[in-house]
Parts: structure tokens; C-alpha cells; sequence
């Protein structure tokens, strides 16, 4: 979905530079945390590295704090927010798509009738086939322009990344 991967963004340790944390807008506050940072690690084109760590099985007697199933759709949720944040031609672009193939599907056989007798005989199968169409079409142009949004706040984060100094060696 935002183009390069990583092998498990939700374990490990995390390491960050000063111009990483000057550049993240935290908006999360929960266990949904470790999938923004690694969506704006990638939507920065920043550095990123994984190092392989041992991993073992919970100790005897110990539970969880995690929640399958309510930390999953939290987890799919802050995924599904951050796509359509992030690429909103995408996620718009394919909701008007859906719209648009269901507005021609109807279309079609009332095209076709109309051909055959110059009448419209399902009126108002052409008007919600209208409703849709323009739905679809404005799902297209909302992705169009916050595309070009997201691509301007972008780059204002990619600026804020590059105007910190970058670590040294020795420090």
C-alpha cells in the first residue's frame, strides 16, 4: 500500500533520529502508534533498517495486555485512515470506480432498450444511473485535489525532516 515493506512494523525496538521525531506528526496514542510511524517512515523516503533479534515465547504465567481482535481492527483501522490520508487519489479514485462500473452495469440495458425504441421505459433507473455517475465523478475530482494537498503537506515534512541537522558519526 505505501510502497516499500517491512517484515513486522508492529515488534522491535524502535531507534530514531532528532530529524525523524522533529518530522512526525504523533496522531495516535495507542498500540496504533508503531503502524503511523512506519507509514511516515515510508512516505518520507527516511532511512529505514531491520535488524533481526531473537524472539521467544511468552514466560510461563504471564498474560497478555494485547486484544486480538480489538487491537486488529484498530491496527486495520489506523491503515485504513493513514490510505486514505496518504493516497487519496487511490482510495477515491477506486470508490468513484466502483460507482462508475455500477452506473454503467445499469446503464447498458436501458442503452439498449433505447436504441430499440427510442423510449426510456425504466425512468428511474436512468436517474439514479445519473446519481451515480456524479457521485463517481466527484469521488474522481476529491482525489485529484487532496492529492495535490497531500503532495504539498509531504513535502513540507520532507523539508521539516531535512532542516535538522543529520546524526554524525561520533555522536
Amino acid at each position: 500500500l505505501f510502497g516499500r515493506s517491512f517484515t513486522d512494523i508492529l515488534s522491535g525496538y524502535r531507534v530514531f533520529s532528532r530529524r525523524f521525531v522533529k518530522s512526525f506528526p504523533s496522531l495516535s496514542s495507542g498500540f496504533e502508534i508503531e503502524t503511523e510511524i512506519s507509514v511516515h517512515a515510508l512516505e518520507l523516503k527516511m532511512p529505514c533498517a531491520e535488524i533481526e533479534t531473537p524472539y521467544y515465547a511468552r514466560p510461563e504465567g504471564s498474560a497478555s495486555k494485547l486484544s486480538t481482535y480489538g487491537d486488529g481492527f484498530r491496527i486495520l483501522n489506523t491503515i485504513l485512515t493513514l490510505y486514505r490520508i496518504e493516497r487519496p487519489l487511490l482510495f477515491f479514485g477506486t470508490i468513484g470506480a466502483v460507482f462508475a462500473a455500477i452506473g454503467v452495469a445499469l446503464s447498458v440495458p436501458l442503452a439498449i432498450t433505447y436504441m430499440h425504441t427510442h423510449l426510456v421505459p425504466r425512468f428511474p433507473t436512468a436517474i439514479l444511473i445519473t446519481g451515480l455517475m456524479i457521485i463517481a465523478a466527484l469521488c474522481g475530482f476529491a482525489g485529484l485535489i487532496l492529492d495535490t494537498v497531500v503532495r504539498g503537506r509531504r513535502e513540507v515534512r520532507r523539508l521539516a525532516y531535512l532542516a535538522q541537522p543529520a546524526p554524525t558519526a561520533g555522536a
